[in-house]
């Protein structure tokens, strides 16, 4: 075994110390030029729109969500298998009643819930 890797990590040569100079000077300059890049980039941006230019809330003010229950369309009934491929687009109607349901008095609404149980 030799002892030419001590020396190394010792600073037995000047070299190392120079190599890690030219790095350090590297990263600086890379720092350097992505700043100066990344400037140049945001001086082509086009400038943040004006008070002027800004969206405007509509005429009859603001827009609301709506709320409707829906229902499915029936299955279309057949006396042979009916397949994927053959049902189509199946879309949704307006509820008749558009009342919302509500849990059952004295449950909590979920599964092993540990609540009083079922009646």
């Amino acid at each position: 075994m030799t002892n030419a890797w001590m020396d190394l990590a010792a600073g037995g040569s000047g070299t190392t110390a120079v190599w890690l100079i030219v790095a350090g000077v590297v990263v600086v300059a890379v720092l350097i030029g992505a700043f100066a890049f990344g400037s140049r980039q945001k001086r082509r941006e086009s400038p943040p729109p004006r008070p002027e230019e800004q969206p405007r809330m509509p005429e009859g003010g603001p827009v609301h969500e709506e709320r409707e229950r829906r229902e499915p369309y029936e299955m279309p009934e057949s006396d042979e298998r009916t397949l994927p491929h053959e049902l189509g687009h199946q879309g949704s109607r307006t509820a008749a009643d558009q009342q919302r349901r509500r849990w059952d008095e004295g449950s909590s609404g979920s599964f092993g819930s540990g609540g009083p149980g079922g009646r």
